[in-house]
């Protein structure tokens, strides 16, 4: 049964989610302030804990460090009535698995809580897998001590010495005697850098660097394989030792699932609505338009539709409408015969006849003509074309998905796109959001970016230094996810501290000025009580109200008569702070 600690100084919201928990079947303890959690973590272990941002004289991000430093190994959720980006960010560089906004829905509890258990349970069985993997290669003293591991000897010229059964299964070696052949004659092609790695150890004397491959068989089986190769001195050869690490990468690969979809990185809300329209739109026909800024990564959404489409094995043909002229892309869309203009020497396939039983991308739909767009809506309302120069009809099977950083309405308006295409592009409608709309997945995109730069640069950068995340946090993102992605690849060209510090960004971002974050929490209703509070409630009559109830802004706010979102607000706008704090 999965424990949960529920930390929250009102008592009826601690009862309330306390018994939104045990209705689901699980064991809950309840603390209602931080020194009581504290005591329940260092007596008790937690798959999750639910903590409130403000817990009396400290804060749960007071809590989410101590959590930390003492090394607990579940998941943490914050719960905030003023879900601000500085919250948001700092939540989630110290470990925060997600917050939710007060007030709290009992779905949107269950379901993060379901969520978190789901991520700590992955956790803990990498963690297991990948502890019993370093205990068996700490034991491996002596040469086939494991039998978990494949092992190989060579002598100086790469001729098999020793090879164990597990190294014969992992890497498909033939059968019969080994002894002498040479290592290339019985290895896979695809296993050459094993070879490699062990000629680099006998002439360098010293362990080659670890190796990880994929492989994948003819039945579509995928391994993950880990080489590691050392010089035996005293022998004169060298030894190969071979671990299979599939099942820890596919909880690697589990682990980062959780942190978007498909490749795509996001946990936010627009983001989560984006994926769970793929989900519906994914084993469709129907045409999909992608709507979105430069940069916000339409095109990597429709190869993800594609991938996961009945159609994934037809072809996938993708072609940028903006980059040609008008009479060029009527050819490469639709073909043409010989002698259909000058230059046609020879019949030529277009785009749509080659995706026949697949799917065709067309990149900046808003840019294609008048007269390119007529015939784009034939193919969409008959499934058929000619060429260019031809009067017999081809008939097509394509799955059509177009993108596009324009709005087509306005378009449409000015009488520059036609409205019955846009009808039948626009069956189903997916609206990227940009980067500033949905900030709280800044620092998820922020580690992949790290994670591959540390990889492709072969460096080891731990991270951003707290600064440095602030200054990416405030900034603009015009160029969206390609701007940051452009950000990050500069300040690791530069970068050669084990951080990246802000001199390592690039000056527009380092000393730019900085728009105020998007932010779901102010409704245009709250925006309205905050400018009526600001002309009934002076800074001193609200410093009294929070007096009276201890600074509890849930309290204060039902006295003023206002709601809890509106009171944050106005304090923000006062400064006002709690004296202790």
């Amino acid at each position: 049964m999965a424990k949960i600690l529920i930390v929250e100084d009102e008592n009826v919201l601690r009862l309330t989610f306390e018994q939104f928990l045990r209705d689901e079947g699980y064991d809950v303890v309840a603390a209602a302030n931080y020194a009581e959690a504290v005591a329940a973590l260092d007596d008790q272990t937690f798959d999750v804990v639910i903590s409130d941002i403000i817990l009396g004289g400290r804060t749960g991000i007071d809590l989410l460090r101590s959590i930390q430093e003492s090394g607990h190994v579940g998941q943490v959720i914050m719960i905030t009535g003023d879900p601000s980006v500085d919250t948001a960010s700092e939540a989630v560089r110290l470990g925060a698995f997600d917050y939710l906004p007060k007030p709290v829905k009992e779905r949107d509890l269950l379901r993060v809580t379901r969520l978190a258990l789901d991520r700590a349970k992955l956790s803990r069985e990498r963690d297991r897998y990948a502890a019993e993997v370093d205990q068996a290669h700490r034991e491996l003293e002596v040469l086939f001590n494991s039998v978990t591991e494949g092992i190989v000897t060579v002598d100086a010229a790469l001729c098999i010495s020793h090879v164990n059964d597990a190294a014969r299964k992992m890497l498909s070696l033939p059968g019969g005697a080994l002894k002498g052949r040479h290592l290339l004659h019985v290895l896979p092609p695809a296993l050459e850098t094993a070879t490699q790695a062990l000629q680099r150890a006998l002439e360098s004397g010293q362990p080659a660097p670890p190796t990880r491959v994929d492989l994948t068989d003819p039945r579509g089986a995928r391994a993950v394989l880990e080489f590691n190769t050392a010089p035996l001195v005293d022998a004169g050869g060298a030894v190969l030792v071979v671990r299979d690490l599939t099942r820890l990468s596919r909880l690697e690969e589990s682990l980062e699932e959780a942190q978007g979809f498909q490749g795509i990185v996001g946990k936010s809300p627009a983001m989560r609505q984006l994926f769970e329209l793929i989900e519906d739109v994914k084993s469709t026909d129907s045409t999909v338009l992608v709507c979105g800024e430069s940069g916000t990564g339409k095109e990597e959404i429709a190869s993800v539709i594609q991938r996961l489409s009945p159609r994934a094995k037809g072809p996938y043909i993708k072609i940028n409408c903006a980059a040609l002229a008008e009479d060029i892309l009527e050819s490469e869309l639709f073909g043409h015969v010989k002698g259909a203009f000058t230059g046609a020497i020879k019949d030529r396939v277009g785009r749509f006849e080659a995706a026949d039983g697949g799917t065709i991308l067309l990149d900046e739909i808003g840019d294609v003509s008048p007269k390119v767009q007529l015939r784009l809506l034939r193919v969409l309302q008959e499934r058929e074309f000619e060429r260019v120069g031809d009067t017999r009809p081809i008939h097509t099977d394509v799955r059509v998905i177009a993108t596009t950083n324009q709005n087509l309405s306005t378009k449409i308006a000015a009488g520059q796109f036609r409205q019955d295409l846009y009808y039948r592009l626009n069956v189903v409608r997916i609206e990227v959001p940009p980067l500033r709309a949905r900030r709280e997945d800044i620092p998820l995109l922020i580690e992949h970016f790290r994670r591959h730069f540390n990889a492709v640069m072969n460096k080891d950068i731990a991270g951003l230094a707290p600064e440095t995340l602030d200054l990416l946090m405030k900034h603009g993102w015009e160029g969206n996810v390609r701007e940051l992605e452009n950000c990050m690849e500069r300040a690791f060209v530069v970068c050669r501290d084990a951080e990246i510090l802000p001199r390592h960004l690039p000056p527009e971002i380092r000393d730019g000025d900085f728009p105020a974050p998007a932010s779901s929490s102010a409704s245009p209703a709250s925006l309205g009580d905050a400018s009526q509070l600001k002309k009934e409630f002076s800074r001193e009559k609200i410093e009294a109200v929070l007096g009276q109830t201890d600074w509890n802004v849930a309290k204060s706010a039902k006295k003023l008569g206002i709601a809890r979102n509106t009171l944050y607000l106005r304090m923000k706008t006062l400064g006002l702070v709690r004296p202790d704090a």
